[in-house]
């Protein structure tokens, strides 16, 4: 995670000493906005709204497309729960897609899982490793389906030359305490579409009818809820956001220096990716559960992802049981068909998670030590 130092309590104390907490009613053009403006141009898209989670973003950015009632979601069966539930929160229901071995969405299946009722695809790029979104986006085209991208493991990252975040209709960033950018909680909302942003902003404002914004296209008022952020998490981000791409060459250069010396390893690969050029995140995978399964509990730094639990879906047990907080708000209830879910809906996803393990990058010091913790890892494997 990225460090929070000096700079970061400047920035909060000066908003402490103004006393303008809020980023409204005379907090306008604060540490807020100045983020804002500076992570659009930063990840190339007209609009950026942050927001107080990575949930919170993805629960605005799928309504400012327009999904709701009736629509069905394509969403990965590795991710945080957040994912599918903000989809839940919107009125539509997920569908869970099996990954492929980058450990991201698999397009194959996704095109297995469309039905007439498909009404978006959330593709997720996890532990900074990004998808094919060049395959995710042919077929959006063809089945016209919205993309909304989940980037919240993956802020600042490119993907053939774009950032992530920025490929999709809109794209969501979490910055809590383990991402790239970190304001201990937060997110972001990120378009290039004024219809998306308007409705976002709208929505994450209990529908901001009070509010004089410089852009508010032609879409009605309507109610929203409070999702908003305070100035003192706009001068976290403000201050940390020059941070941002000095931590993605760290990731970048020990990834490098892991791989050429784990390459030489004939116990496992290196996981494929679907860009290797601009690569950020490692993962390697053996050919057998037990294998990988081991090799993790001898190491440091190594953690097998079957193992982590929270993100494998069969452990999603609010979505799993199709509960929520009251039955007449049952998103389930007003699906077009019927849903069905259970352990084997993606054993693919199962068997490669658990034959895969990721490596951490040690990205807070220095690049000598990812050769030795390289080298440390390789000792006694053939």
């Amino acid at each position: 995670m990225p460090r929070v130092g000096v700079l970061e309590m400047i920035a909060v104390n000066r908003v402490m000493a103004r006393g303008q907490l809020l980023r409204y009613r005379g907090g306008e053009n604060g540490f807020t906005t100045r983020f804002e403006r500076r992570l659009s141009e930063k990840i190339g898209v007209k609009h950026a709204l942050t927001v107080n989670s990575g949930t919170s973003a993805l629960i605005s950015a799928l309504v400012g497309a327009g999904i709701g009632p009736g629509d069905e979601v394509l969403v990965p069966a590795y991710t945080w729960i957040a994912t599918a539930a903000a989809v839940l929160a919107v009125g539509a229901v997920p569908v869970l897609v099996d990954i492929d071995e980058t450990l991201t969405i698999d397009p194959h299946d996704i095109e297995r899982r469309i039905t007439p009722f498909t009404k978006a695809i959330i593709p997720v790029h996890m532990l900074n490793l990004v998808c094919n979104m060049d395959a995710i986006a042919e077929i959006a085209k063809r089945h016209r389906l919205i993309i909304v991208e989940d980037a919240c493991q993956a802020v600042g990252i490119t993907y053939r030359g774009r950032r992530v975040g920025s490929i999709g209709d809109a794209g969501a960033f979490s910055f809590n305490q383990y991402k790239n950018l970190n304001s201990g909680e937060g997110g972001a909302v990120l378009t290039n579409s004024d219809r998306i942003f308007v409705r976002a902003r709208m929505y994450h404002d209990v529908g901001s009818y009070t509010r004089e914004h410089a852009f508010e296209g032609n879409e009605p008022y309507f109610a929203g809820i409070n999702l908003r952020v305070s100035e003192v998490t706009g001068a976290i981000l403000h201050a940390q956001l020059p941070r941002l791409d000095p931590l993605i060459r760290r990731m970048r250069k020990r990834r490098d220096i892991m791989t050429r010396v784990l390459s030489d390893a004939k116990a496992f690969r290196i996981s494929p990716h679907n860009d290797p050029e601009s690569a950020a995140g490692l993962s390697i995978i053996f050919d057998s559960a037990s294998d990988a399964e081991a090799f993790a509990k001898k190491r440091r730094g190594v953690e097998r992802l079957i193992d982590t639990g929270r993100h494998v879906y069969t452990n999603w047990i609010p979505v799993l049981t199709q509960r929520t907080f009251d039955d007449r708000m049952n998103p389930y209830r007003w699906a077009r068909r019927e849903i069905e879910y259970s352990a084997e809906t993606c054993p693919r996803t199962l068997d490669i998670l658990s034959r895969t393990c990721r490596v951490s990058l040690g990205t807070q010091f220095p690049a000598i030590l990812s050769y030795a913790l390289a080298r440390t890892l390789i000792s006694g494997v053939s």
